[in-house]
C-alpha cells in the first residue's frame, strides 16, 4: 500500500489551533506541489484557516503565479518535475522577499539542508500533518508581522529595526530571510552571552525539538552576510562544546572559528 505524503483526515478548528484569526485576512499563500491530492489537502486547510490560496504544479507555473499574484508565503514541494523547489525558491528570492516552507521527504537530511542554505525559512516532512502546516504558516507570518514601538538595536556597525524589519551593516542594507533577521535580532538583543543550538532553535525558531542543523546552515548564511571575513568570524563566535557567541567587541586573538 503506498504511504500518503500527509497523515489522515483532522478536523481544523482555527481557534484551538491558534489561528490569527482577522490577521490572516487577505494574506495570500501559494501551494506548490505536483501531487494535486496533496496539493488540494494543503490548500483546504489554509483556506480554512482564512488564508487566500494560489495553487501551482510546477516551477514556471508557480514563478507565473507569483508574478501576477506575489504571496505572502510559499508552502514548496522540493521534488518538482523539472524545474525543482531549490532552483523555484532561488527564483523568487532574487525578485523580492518572501516566506518559504520547504515540503521534504523524511530523512532527506541533505535535501533539507540544501533547501535551508537557498533561503527556505523552515521545513516540513512528509509525511505531515496538514494542521501542522498551517500552525507552521501562522508561526512564520507571524514573525513577519510589523512589531511596533520595539526599539532598534546596534553593534558593531549592525543595526536591526524590528519594526520594519531592515537590518544594515555599516549603512548599507543587508538582504536576510526571515530567520537570518530573527537571528541577528536575537544575537544583537543578548550580545557576548553563549547559546547552544537547541536554546537558538526554541528561542528563534520556537521549536522545542528539530534538526539543529537548521541552526547550523542559518548561522553560517548569516556570518557569510555580517562577518567581513567568513571564513574566521569575529562577531558570531564558535564556542566550542556550547554553541555560539555574539561578541561585538572580540579579542584580537579570540582563538574562535567557524562552524
Amino acid at each position: 500500500m503506498e504511504h500518503q505524503p500527509y497523515e489522515p483526515y483532522e478536523p481544523y478548528e482555527p481557534d484551538a489551533a491558534g489561528s490569527a484569526g482577522q490577521e490572516v485576512v487577505g494574506t495570500r499563500v501559494l501551494v506548490v506541489d505536483d501531487d494535486p491530492t496533496v496539493a488540494e489537502v494543503v490548500s483546504t486547510y489554509l483556506d480554512r484557516a482564512g488564508y487566500v490560496v494560489d495553487r501551482a504544479g510546477d516551477g514556471p507555473s508557480a514563478l507565473a503565479g507569483a508574478a501576477t499574484h506575489w504571496p505572502d508565503l510559499v508552502v514548496l514541494d522540493l521534488m518538482l518535475p523539472g524545474m525543482d523547489g531549490l532552483e523555484v525558491c532561488r527564483r523568487l528570492r532574487g525578485r523580492g522577499p518572501v516566506p518559504v516552507i520547504m515540503l521534504t521527504a523524511r530523512g532527506d537530511e541533505d535535501d533539507r539542508i540544501l533547501g535551508l542554505e537557498v533561503g527556505a525559512d523552515d521545513y516540513v516532512t512528509k509525511p505531515f500533518s496538514p494542521r501542522e502546516l498551517v500552525l507552521r504558516v501562522e508561526s512564520v507570518l507571524r514573525r513577519t508581522r510589523p512589531l511596533a514601538g520595539t526599539p532598534s538595536l546596534s553593534a558593531a556597525g549592525l543595526t536591526v529595526d524590528p519594526a520594519g524589519r531592515r537590518a544594515t551593516k555599516n549603512g548599507g542594507e543587508l538582504a536576510l530571510t526571515l530567520r537570518e533577521f530573527d537571528l541577528l535580532t536575537f544575537f544583537l538583543r543578548y550580545p557576548g552571552r553563549a547559546y547552544s543550538r537547541e536554546d537558538l532553535m526554541r528561542e528563534v525558531w520556537g521549536w522545542d525539538f528539530g534538526d539543529l542543523s537548521t541552526v547550523t546552515v542559518h548561522v553560517r548564511r548569516l556570518r557569510n552576510k555580517v562577518e567581513d571575513d567568513p571564513a574566521r568570524p569575529r562577531l558570531i563566535q564558535t564556542v566550542w562544546g556550547v554553541g555560539y557567541r555574539f561578541d561585538p567587541t572580540p579579542a584580537s586573538a579570540s582563538g574562535q572559528g567557524g562552524e
